[in-house]
């Protein structure tokens, strides 16, 4: 027995990690006779894209769904009836009428695609109703204690929350991931990413067609302009980074033998919101007197364990082409996403560039390989399929979520993490370890060949 209670504790936490840190295991193919019940909080637009991929899955019924927008609401309407399969249950009148729907007996897995603030008290109300297997929308939380809280809710209950994160599975991501696999940039040393994508016309949007234009935001507002602005106005800080780290840190093994040590964060002067609401509704427009925090781009450095280096970039408040900016380098070469490029030494001609797609058919991830035609119609390009369907395979095989709750806390984290080194004069802070020494003895299995 423990001597003491804190061993006690330790001792507890340790078994509750080893139920979230198990081998995903291959997570397609699924389990014949086994239907699941899944249900969907938050049927917006992202919501909505799931709500539609997972009616396409033979095994899998959507029990519920749960929205305080009626518009929303007849809009998965339509999708549930032109797919032919049963209407769910279906909760909305108030904010927390999803705390009815938790309350359901026979659910496998909750959907969270619902504003950021509400990811966290949704996660921890899931997780204390019982709910086994969680996926929920970027981000985790807002505040670090939040992040906390939710890691510690998951241990306690044995329950898996995965982030999900597209991006871990574009194609020429995948491609970049097994060519770091198969040490063709050598050693890793620097990865940049972030994301770098103008959007302006979705944090003001009046709701009228096309949808996309306006200089409204709050409760005059549409879609995601009623919430994500307002972030903008209030926070300092890289508020979107995991779309940029999430695959780098499948790169560089984070938490499965890596770790982020530290952050600095740093942004720039504040124009480009301001800006767009002048040129679009005039100086005398109520919402040209906002005096937004967000800097329109803040730059993120992490410094890695194992002395690799990773700067993110958030860049959305100003025009410009969508990119987040990959570049990949080890002691071999590198790949650079804006430039679509890649060298390798003694490979590439000397002083040239090779066009990174020539590279990225030799080293096609096998899970693209195997599984394009069914990712076919999925939203972004594909990504959708792959990351839904990691999270459905995964309950019905009962195995832990290829992307865990250690993944999701580390890279949302950088939110917090990054207000905190702004407001300090961009000074140098901690970066937390969610997995308690974990990550020295965990494997990186994510991806492996045609696994998930």
């Amino acid at each position: 027995m423990p001597s003491t209670r804190r061993e006690f504790v330790r001792n507890v936490s340790l078994a509750s990690a080893g139920l979230l840190m198990g081998k995903p295991g291959n997570l397609l193919g699924g389990v014949p006779g086994r239907t699941i019940r899944v249900a969907i909080i938050g049927v917006g637009f992202r919501g909505e894209g799931h709500l539609a991929q997972a009616l396409r899955v033979p095994d899998v019924e959507v029990a519920a769904i749960c929205d305080v927008d009626d518009q929303m609401l007849q809009r998965a309407k339509n999708i549930i009836q032109k797919s032919g399969k049963a209407m769910p249950r279906i909760f909305t009148g108030s904010n927390y009428a999803y705390r009815d729907l938790l309350a359901m007996k026979d659910l496998d897995g909750v959907i969270i695609a619902t504003p950021w603030e509400w990811h966290s008290p949704m996660i921890l109300d899931a997780l204390s109703a019982g709910i086994k297997y969680i996926a929920t929308e970027v981000i985790l939380g807002i505040t670090l204690q939040e992040h906390w809280d939710v890691v510690k809710a998951a241990e306690y209950h044995g329950a898996h929350v995965m982030m999900l994160e597209n991006v871990c599975y574009r194609r020429d991501v995948l491609a970049a991931l097994n060519m770091v696999r198969q040490g063709v940039f050598g050693e890793l040393l620097h990865l940049q990413g972030g994301y770098q994508h103008d959007l302006r016309t979705v944090k003001f949007n009046d709701g009228k067609p096309p949808y996309n234009s306006g200089v409204e935001f709050g409760e005059k507002a549409f879609s995601e302009a009623r919430w994500r602005t307002n972030h903008s106005v209030h926070r300092n800080g890289d508020l979107y980074p995991t779309h940029g780290v999430g695959p780098l840190s499948m790169m560089v093994d984070i938490n499965r033998g890596n770790r982020f040590m530290s952050l600095s964060s740093f942004s720039t002067k504040t124009r480009g919101l301001h800006n767009y609401i002048v040129k679009n509704g005039g100086e005398q427009h109520p919402n040209a007197k906002v005096r937004f925090r967000l800097g329109d781009i803040v730059t993120t450095h992490l410094h890695c364990a194992n002395g690799e280096t990773i700067l993110l970039q958030h860049d959305t408040n100003n025009p410009r082409p969508y990119s987040l900016g990959f570049r990949v380098q080890g002691t071999s070469g590198l790949w650079m996403d804006v430039a679509g490029s890649v060298y390798i030494e003694g490979v590439s001609k000397d002083d040239e560039w090779d066009k990174a797609d020539d590279w990225f058919r030799k080293y096609d991830h096998p899970l693209w390989q195997k599984y394009s035609k069914d990712a076919e119609g999925a939203g972004h390009g594909g990504m959708d399929f792959f990351v839904l369907h990691a999270f459905l395979e995964s309950i019905k095989r009962g195995v832990p979520t290829p992307m865990d709750v250690y993944d999701a806390a580390t890279w949302s984290a950088i939110s917090p993490l990054s207000e905190s080194s702004i407001e300090l004069g961009f000074q140098t802070v901690p970066f937390p370890d969610f997995t308690g020494g974990q990550w020295m003895y965990r494997k990186n299995e994510f991806a492996i060949n045609d696994d998930y």
